[in-house]
């Protein structure tokens, strides 16, 4: 690089020490807040007996360690990565973006979005200028810049799976928050008078059997379409909950005692999000495949980003069903009920009878979700918002939309 080409890739022995020891200083005064932040956190968490945050935060810390991993992996086997050479005709296919190798220097440097100006413009990221000389007619498997930007990457879609995934464990609390006046409500005189379980009623009239059955509800095409929309609007309605928490108390527990139903699933949802902040190597792997078939003019990452969207709808329809089918069950047991009607939780409702697939499809959902609003990010960063990752930006837009 002209008039200063030195000055970037200067090495420690020509460095001050007191921009050393600042730097030095700088680094692990971070490190050390960020231990004592989650140690803290992991504390509170104990003493508040919340054991599946607890280990959520311990998955969380998992993460970060097998980022560390990485992040020394790359730092001392760049320099060997480099030097691996690959033909031309290998380095040019399955390019993401349109080759440049065959432009003019004048028409490259116009180009701010062309992956080589750029490596050069960062190259004192990646601590220094390294270069690595290959024979003729090959070049580098991937450069220690572009081992940098990918570096990079992985740290932005783990920052962003967790939050991603705490994001979701907010909403969800703050929706559960809204069925506390529904459990306050069944400690009043009035909630015990209007279901007294001596009081016979027709099953059909019954709130919840009501809200769920009808003519739709016997035809199979109008029993998915109609628990498809279901789950855009007021998806847990009050009868749901009422129902739902007096067939739980009746298998688990004595009948009238009182439990705190609400508080139990937000227990539940704990338990859940100790699942869902974790990254497996089947997650991974779905990585490995998108960043691969990831060339210029297959547009991968939006259809990709199509599958998130397809699952989860495909979930909240089948949970809609799935409440529907247990009012319809016990429309078809009883013609009169006492009190509340009883549901009966079975795992044959669910998708092979397995009802952790939910959990895991809505897992998957959510990594996906962070790998695609990530990777536009580090794109953005990286490369600029206009660069040749985002030619159709109009498709980018829709991808980022669908997340």
């Amino acid at each position: 690089m002209a008039g200063g080409g030195d000055a970037n890739s200067r090495q420690l022995d020509q460095t001050p020490t007191w921009a050393v020891a600042t730097v030095v200083a700088v680094i692990i005064i971070v490190s050390i807040i960020l231990e004592k932040v989650i140690h803290r956190l992991g504390k509170w968490f104990t003493e508040k007996h919340k054991s599946a945050l607890f280990e959520a935060l311990e998955k969380v810390k998992g993460e970060l360690m097998v980022l560390g991993f990485i992040s020394l992996i790359l730092t001392f086997c760049q320099v060997y990565i480099a030097k691996i050479c690959v033909p031309y005709k290998a380095a040019d296919s399955m390019l993401p973006c349109p080759s440049t190798r065959n432009k003019s220097k004048d028409e490259s440097s116009t180009e701010e979005h062309r992956r080589r100006l750029l490596w050069n413009d960062r190259r004192f990221l990646a601590g220094g200028s390294a270069t690595t000389s290959c024979r003729e007619g090959y070049e580098p498997l991937i450069t220690v810049d572009g081992l940098h930007q990918l570096h990079i990457f992985i740290f932005f879609l783990a920052v962003f799976h967790v939050a991603y995934s705490a994001a979701t464990m907010m909403l969800g609390r703050l929706k559960i928050r809204g069925w506390k006046q529904w459990e306050k409500e069944t400690l009043s005189h009035d909630y015990e008078f209007s279901n007294d379980p001596a009081r016979f009623r027709l099953t059909h009239e019954t709130s919840f059997v009501r809200a769920h059955t009808s003519f739709w509800t016997r035809i199979p095409f109008l029993f998915y379409i109609v628990s498809f929309f279901r789950q855009f609007f007021r998806s847990v309605r009050k009868a749901d909950y009422l129902t739902m928490r007096h067939g739980f108390i009746t298998v688990h527990l004595a009948p009238g005692s009182k439990f705190d139903f609400q508080k139990y699933i937000k227990r539940s949802l704990e338990d859940d999000f100790k699942v869902v902040v974790g990254i497996s190597p089947f997650l991974w792997a779905t990585v490995v495949i998108f960043m691969l078939l990831n060339v210029n003019g297959w547009q991968a990452l939006f259809w990709a980003s199509i599958i998130p969207l397809v699952i989860i709808l495909a979930v909240g329809t089948k949970l809609q069903a799935i409440i529907t089918q247990m009012a319809i069950d016990i429309q078809e047991r009883h013609a009169v009920v006492q009190g509340i009607p009883l549901v009966q939780v079975s795992d044959k409702y669910f998708w092979f009878s397995w009802p952790p697939l939910i959990l895991y499809l809505i897992h998957f959902t959510l990594f996906q979700n962070a790998f695609q609003i990530s990777y536009f990010l580090w794109i953005w960063y990286e490369f600029g918002l206009k660069s040749c990752f985002h030619e159709n930006f109009t498709l980018i837009v829709i991808r980022v939309a669908l997340g």
